[in-house]
């Protein structure tokens, strides 16, 4: 008789080996050891999924929510070398095409009828159709995490790559994307007609960080590309038209690596998640609604370091670790290094809309946050903590205030800040509305 002690729990980790979702985040796709599977992201429900033998990946992509997917292989056992990227049509369920290259492809990126490849110094752009063309190839910088970023809206033509100098970002314009097909019936005013798109940009090329790119960013309409360097410290708002630097943020003051940067989709606000397991949330609509250092406003008339000048994020969320999921209220619990479980910490975040539940009518924007233990989380947004016109613009000054007198009533919007933030102290966080798990096998609804 077997008398050894097993342990059964619900929190067992899943592997995930990567999650990522489609250009509009309606759904999101996972790949596990035992094959890959599509999600709708919320409401969350299993769409589909594949058991692969004979090998592993390491990504798959989806185009929006088309039955198209693009498969990388990867891992000790990779199912495909990792020199191709395979297009697969799940509607057929088998491969319908291939791309070889002469290296390991680095990472991938799509929109409507368009894939773009990165390669180690190098990104190759096809057009997707009824057959695959290359359309055109650039050279990069040294790109081990295969940066690049497309904007997937209609019209849009941004790709964002990494320049051929370290720290530096190309922008390339390509054809206009297509709008999505129309739902249901035709509507009856006439459609609207199509930007006009500017023969020639007044830049290519943003001298954005001065250490290696991190992470490529673009909003649908592409008009703004966001950036962040290895040291994991600032995220940079760039327009992509004129190259000017629009915002800073400050993710934190000690190194991080930046997994990723998501635009809300009306561009309003972005969030910044890490490998500090926090995701942060920065408003684009004023520098006032962000949180700033109590120094900030004396950074006119005396000669502060640029960090007294940050805008830190207005509100946050700590991912809970593996062993939390049962007590989502628990702290972080650290665990050795050597341990072979999935990184609790990383994590794959997106923007969805939800309706209210007081007027089917009203929407408002929410959260996802994909762990790679399996974890799937809901978070409402709060709204930012400051009007606009709380504090004045940066170079908006009616009068010169002396140095005696901004002190006095910086310590007093200090102390009144102290005063609210006492009465609610979570008004600065991100609220969890629901949990669930994703990318298990064994029949879970």
């Amino acid at each position: 008789m077997n008398l050894a002690r097993h342990s059964i729990t619900a929190t067992n980790p899943v592997h995930i080996f990567d999650s990522r979702f489609d250009a509009d985040c309606e759904i999101f796709t996972t790949c596990s050891p035992a094959g890959f599977a599509v999600y709708k992201s919320w409401p969350l429900q299993l769409l589909r999924k594949r058991e692969l033998s004979g090998g592993t990946l390491a990504a798959v992509m989806p185009m929006h929510t088309s039955s198209l997917l693009f498969l990388l292989g990867g891992g000790r056992s990779p199912l495909y070398p990792p020199n191709k990227v395979i297009l697969w049509d799940d509607a057929m369920g088998a491969e319908v095409a291939e791309l070889e290259f002469r290296e390991r492809v680095r990472g991938m990126a799509c929109r409507r009828g368009w894939l773009a490849v990165s390669l180690r110094r190098r990104v190759v752009v096809f057009e997707v159709g009824r057959a695959v063309t290359r359309y055109q190839e650039w050279d990069t910088c040294d790109n081990p995490k295969g940066l690049v970023a497309l904007a997937s809206g209609a019209f849009s033509t941004l790709l964002a790559i990494p320049g051929r100098q370290m720290g530096h970002a190309q922008l390339i314009h390509l054809p206009p994307c297509a709008p999505p097909p129309p739902k249901g019936p035709p509507p009856s005013l006439p459609p609207k007609k199509p930007p006009t798109i500017p023969e020639k940009h007044s830049v290519s090329i943003i001298a954005a960080h001065t250490t290696a790119l991190t992470t490529l960013s673009v909003p649908p309409s592409g008009r703004l590309l966001a950036t962040t360097s290895s040291r994991g410290t600032l995220v940079r708002i760039w327009d992509s038209l004129t190259g000017k630097l629009v915002r800073e943020f400050r993710r934190g003051s000690d190194k991080a690596e930046i997994f990723g940067v998501a635009f809300r989709p009306d561009e309003q606000e972005l969030c910044v998640w890490s490998d500090k397991g926090t995701v942060h949330l920065f408003t684009l609509l004023s520098a006032a609604s962000n949180r700033q250092s109590t120094f900030s406003p004396l950074t006119p008339y005396l000669p502060l370091p640029r960090y007294f000048e940050s805008e830190w994020s207005y509100a946050q969320y700590r991912i809970p670790t593996q062993s939390s999921h049962i007590s989502l209220s628990a702290t972080h619990v650290s665990r050795s290094a050597t341990e072979d479980i999935p990184d609790e910490e990383r994590c794959a975040v997106g923007w969805i809309k939800v309706s209210l539940e007081d007027s089917t009518a009203r929407s408002q924007y929410e959260l996802v946050a994909l762990t790679y233990a399996g974890g799937w989380y809901r978070l409402s947004v709060p709204s930012a903590i400051a009007s606009p016109s709380s504090s004045p613009q940066k170079g908006t000054h009616a009068r010169t205030p002396s140095v005696a007198s901004t002190r006095s009533e910086r310590s007093s919007k200090s102390k009144g800040k102290e005063k609210e933030k006492e009465k609610d102290p979570e008004s600065h966080q991100c609220k969890l509305q629901e949990f669930r798990r994703y990318g298990r096998w064994d029949g879970w609804s």
